[in-house]
């Protein structure tokens, strides 16, 4: 009995050490472990900080449109906010939110631009005319031209665009990104339905804009995983017909 107690005694302290031995035996593969998580969800972090900056960046742009327009006008004219709302006889709240981007023109109703319009000494159409007309963000641009793609279909996609000359409009306002990409789309649609290229832009397919485009999402991935393996997949599997001139463009059909 004695000898039983002696050796309880002696082997108690242990007992804390035999119980730990396997944990410790686990911290290395767990801080492995960890490492090669924290590791993914830093990049996932960092795709989708890009991606939903990109997407403010696309609401701040179109917000700016109808900013800069009305806003330059008050500056021409010498004109206030307040002294606007009392000449028009509009909300000043309105007005407010007219000139800092939050409510477009579009979306009010045809009195508000009407007396708008009057103000200035401008037409209604002029005015939203402008408002169609200022350039946006090159991603809005692709995706309102994919939108009317999937919208008008293949066929009055390319009778619109080419009737409408939208291409030569471009190139003459020096909005290359979108002449050549418009331009891509045209030659794109054209050879998946077995039409002939229109020969009127002949002399602009031999242009290429002097650095490769590549799409957000394509250039948020390359940053996360700090690298270009997306970049050079994303070039290698691009659309033939962008990729002549420098744009990277893998899907045109699925938007949303």
């Amino acid at each position: 009995m004695f000898v039983c107690k002696f050796l309880y005694k002696l082997l108690k302290p242990l007992h804390f050490f035999l119980f730990l031995f396997p944990c410790f035996l686990l911290v290395p593969p767990l801080l492995l472990v960890s490492s090669v998580v924290f590791a993914y969800i830093e990049k996932i972090t960092i795709y989708f900080t890009l991606l939903t900056q990109s997407r403010y960046t696309v609401i701040l742009s179109l917000r700016g449109v109808i900013l800069m327009i009305v806003n330059d006008l008050m500056e021409q004219y010498g004109m206030t906010k307040y002294r606007l709302s009392q000449d028009t006889h509009i909300p000043y709240m309105t007005i407010n939110d007219i000139c800092n981007g939050k409510t477009s023109l579009g979306k009010c109703n045809a009195e508000t631009v009407y007396q708008i319009a009057k103000a200035f000494n401008v037409t209604v159409e002029e005015l939203l005319e402008a408002a169609k007309e200022q350039r946006c963000s090159f991603s809005i641009f692709k995706s309102n031209v994919c939108h009317r793609l999937k919208e008008l279909g293949d066929i009055d996609f390319l009778l619109q665009t080419l009737s409408n000359d939208d291409i030569r409009r471009y190139y003459e306002k020096a909005w290359y990104p979108e002449c050549l990409y418009l331009l891509a789309m045209v030659d794109y649609i054209s050879r998946l339905n077995q039409i002939s290229l229109c020969s009127d832009y002949d002399d602009l397919r031999s242009m290429k804009l002097s650095e490769k485009v590549y799409p957000s999402g394509v250039l948020a991935l390359a940053l996360a995983e700090k690298n270009d393996a997306p970049k050079e997949a994303a070039w290698k599997e691009a659309i033939p017909e962008f990729k002549r001139f420098n744009i990277v463009e893998n899907e045109v059909r699925n938007v949303i």
